[in-house]
């Protein structure tokens, strides 16, 4: 990220138009975009709503997501620090999870306090704070981000012995499609429903699982909330966890990998696109 600043005197057109060739060896299609990721890009130069920047920011969301669908879907949180060295290890639950509430990679979780490593955990998490995630991708949303670490609970699945993602993809508000993640950490792998639990065959970034993940037990439900919080939007993807039968809110998106990742076959990435009606009005 901070090597994509350095670019920041770029116009934000100019720099997506090579940041999309670089990845699909084509320049997208501003007045008439079809596909999918050409939407994205259309979406963040054109569509900056500045509620956007609650929804992206991982500890202001919480508030924005309870007041829309219920406190009982929020993973508590436990602290807030504004810097890595104010982080107090002792202040802290036997296991909980360390997260920066501006990007998506800032991750670090306390399965067992005393085999804890805190000093290394600040040493990753503290240079993060210095990066903004808007000038790789030229997400607007992120761009006045506050940045932020925050202490969570730690939260576990019994039966899959994870804490399993469940991403709902929306599209003018309407549920179309959730993204299962399973082995995170380790060998990510990406399967994908539609609302009635049918694979779909394409991939995106990730390869499949080789055992299918069963559905899980609020899928229905996480189709629902996943409407409730996109009201209003061109396209979000809105994350949740499902812990020992309850559903719990992970974060909103507004760009799946920044638009950059080849969904393949390619008649996936234009039927999405499909989905997406966008405005007239631009700003």
């Amino acid at each position: 990220m901070n090597k994509h600043s350095l670019l920041k005197f770029v116009p934000d057109k100019i720099y997506l138009s090579l940041m999309y060739y670089y990845h699909f060896h084509r320049i997208p299609t501003w007045n008439n975009p079809q596909t999918f990721n050409e939407k994205l890009q259309w979406l963040k130069l054109y569509d900056r709503n500045p509620v956007y920047t609650i929804m992206v920011d991982k500890i202001e969301a919480k508030k924005f997501v309870a007041d829309k669908i219920g406190e009982e879907y929020i993973i508590p949180t436990l602290a807030i620090y504004d810097s890595a060295e104010d982080i107090d290890i002792d202040k802290l639950p036997d296991q909980f999870v360390l997260k920066c509430n501006h990007d998506s990679k800032s991750v670090c979780v306390c399965k067992d306090k005393k085999c804890f490593d805190i000093e290394k955990a600040k040493k990753f998490l503290g240079p993060r704070l210095k990066a903004n995630g808007y000038w790789y991708g030229r997400e607007w949303p992120y761009k006045n981000v506050v940045p932020r670490i925050f202490a969570e609970k730690y939260m576990e699945d019994a039966k899959v012995r994870e804490l399993r993602d469940y991403k709902i993809y929306t599209f003018n508000g309407k549920a179309k499609f959730c993204m299962i993640n399973t082995d995170r950490g380790t060998d990510t792998r990406a399967d994908y429903f539609d609302g009635f639990y049918n694979w779909l065959d394409f991939t995106w970034g990730y390869s499949h699982a080789d055992v299918k993940p069963e559905k899980p037990a609020n899928y229905e439900k996480m189709f629902e909330l996943a409407e409730k919080l996109a009201k209003g939007t061109a396209t979000l993807r809105v994350d949740f966890y499902e812990v020992n039968g309850q559903v719990y809110f992970g974060e909103l998106t507004f760009f799946d990998a920044s638009g950059f990742d080849k969904i393949i076959p390619e008649s996936y990435d234009l039927k999405f696109g499909s989905w997406i009606k966008l405005s007239d009005k631009k700003g």
